[in-house]
C-alpha cells in the first residue's frame, strides 16, 4: 500500500503541474485583459491603462508570468483578484468555498442517499409498475433542464405560495440591524453539523456488534436526540433567528440541486445492481434459504455500492464549482457565481486561483476513490 500511495502521489503531482500549465495557456490566450473595460471611459488615459497593466504584472512576458504564477502556486500565493482588489483570492476562496461546500455537499448526500435506496429497489423489483414509473421519473429528472426546473421551483414556492425566499444567502432587512458578521453565524452552522457528523460517525462504529434491529434503535435515537438538543440551543442563542435566515435560503437550491442529482445515482444503482443480482453468490445467499431482505442488502446491494461510491467521490470536489447555473438561479454566493463573475469580467487570477482548487480537490478525490476501495472491498489488494 505505502509504494501504491508514494506511486499515486507522484502521478497526481505529475497531472498538477500538466493541469496548471493547461490552465494558464487558455486563459492567458483570452484576447484582452482587466484594462479593456476602461477603454469607453474618458477618465482613463492610454497612459493610466498601461500603469493599471504594469502594476498587475500584464506587461511581462508569458513565460515570465507562467514562471511566477507556478511559483506562487507552490507557496500558495495565489495572487490578488482583480475585480475584488485589495482582496486576495486565498482570502475569497476561503469565503465562498464554504458555502458551496455545505450547500452543495448536502445536496450531493442526500441525493446519494435517496437514489442508492430507490436504486437497489427498483433492480429488485424488477418488471413492476413502481420500477417502470421510477425509472421514468429518473430518466426525465436526469435529463430535465436545469434553469428551466429552478425558476418553476422559485415560481411554485417563492411567488406562488410564499413558503421560501427566493434567492440570495440572507435577508438584508433582518441582517441590517444585526451587529453580527454573517461569517461569524455561518462558521457557528458549521461548526454544529462538523460536531453532529463526528457524533453520528462514533455512534455508528460503535453499535456495530449490535444486532440490526437495536442498531437501527441506537442511531435513530442518538441522532433525534442529539439534533433536537442542537435545534433548542440554536432557537435559545441571540443568533438563533440569523441562522433561521440562512437555513431558510439554503432550502429552495438544496430542493433543486437535490431532485435534479438523485436520478443519476438511482439509475447507475439500478444498472449495477441488475448485474451483481447475476452473480454466484447471490445465487448461492438464496439457495441457503437467507431473507430476501439479506441478500438484497448484504450480498447484491453490498457490491453493487463500490461505482457508485466512485462516481460520488469523484463529484464532491466538482461540488466546490458550485453547479454554476443553480448558483446563478438562485444568486448563491459561493465559488460558481464567483468563477463566472470571474471570467465574465477577466479577472484572471480569480479564474485561476479557483479552478486550481477545484482540481487540486479532484486529484485528491481519485486518490481517496482509489484508497477507500481497498477497504471497501477485501478482492482488491494494492501491492
Amino acid at each position: 500500500m505505502r509504494k501504491y500511495l508514494v506511486g499515486r502521489i507522484l502521478q497526481i503531482i505529475f497531472t498538477l503541474l500538466i493541469f496548471q500549465t493547461l490552465l494558464f495557456v487558455i486563459l492567458d490566450a483570452q484576447p484582452g485583459d482587466i484594462t479593456m473595460q476602461f477603454l469607453a471611459n474618458p477618465k482613463v488615459s492610454a497612459e493610466a491603462r498601461e500603469q493599471i497593466r504594469a502594476n498587475l504584472g500584464l506587461d511581462k512576458p508569458p513565460l515570465e508570468r507562467y514562471v511566477q504564477w507556478l511559483k506562487n502556486f507552490i507557496t500558495g500565493n495565489l495572487g490578488t483578484s482583480f475585480e475584488h482588489w485589495p482582496r486576495s483570492v486565498m482570502d475569497i476562496i476561503l469565503e465562498r468555498a464554504p458555502r458551496t461546500l455545505v450547500l452543495f455537499l448536502t445536496a450531493q448526500l442526500i441525493a446519494f442517499a435517496v437514489g442508492f435506496s430507490l436504486g437497489k429497489l427498483l433492480a429488485w423489483w424488477r418488471g413492476t409498475v413502481f420500477e417502470y414509473g421510477l425509472t421514468l421519473i429518473g430518466v426525465v429528472m436526469f435529463t430535465i433542464f436545469t434553469p428551466w426546473f429552478g425558476l418553476m421551483m422559485i415560481w411554485l414556492f417563492g411567488y406562488r405560495l410564499k413558503w421560501l425566499p427566493v434567492g440570495k444567502f440572507l435577508d438584508p432587512l433582518l441582517w441590517r440591524t444585526s451587529s453580527v458578521d454573517a461569517n461569524y453565524v455561518f462558521g457557528r452552522l458549521m461548526l454544529t453539523a462538523l460536531i453532529y457528523t463526528v457524533f453520528v460517525l462514533v455512534v455508528f462504529f460503535s453499535t456495530r456488534k449490535l444486532s440490526a434491529s437495536w442498531r437501527r434503535v441506537a442511531m435513530w435515537t442518538s441522532m433525534g436526540a442529539f439534533g433536537g438538543a442542537a435545534v433548542l440551543v440554536w432557537a435559545l442563542s441571540d443568533i438563533g433567528v440569523l441562522a433561521g435566515d440562512m437555513l431558510k435560503h439554503m432550502v429552495l437550491p438544496l430542493l433543486v440541486y437535490t431532485v435534479v442529482n438523485f436520478a443519476g445515482t438511482m439509475l447507475v444503482m439500478r444498472n449495477t445492481m441488475l448485474e451483481t443480482m447475476r452473480e454466484d453468490y447471490v445465487m448461492a445467499a438464496r439457495a441457503k434459504g437467507l431473507p430476501e431482505r439479506v441478500v438484497r442488502d448484504r450480498h447484491a446491494a453490498r457490491n453493487a455500492f463500490l461505482p457508485v461510491f466512485t462516481a460520488l467521490i469523484i463529484s464532491i470536489p466538482f461540488a466546490i464549482s458550485g453547479g454554476i447555473i443553480t448558483e446563478t438561479i438562485f444568486s448563491w454566493p459561493g465559488m460558481g457565481l464567483t468563477l463566472l463573475s470571474a471570467v465574465q469580467n477577466e479577472d484572471i487570477p480569480m479564474a485561476m486561483g479557483a479552478l486550481s482548487f477545484i482540481g487540486v480537490l479532484a486529484l485528491l478525490a481519485h486518490l481517496v476513490a482509489d484508497v477507500a476501495y481497498s477497504f471497501l472491498d477485501p478482492r482488491i489488494r494494492y501491492q
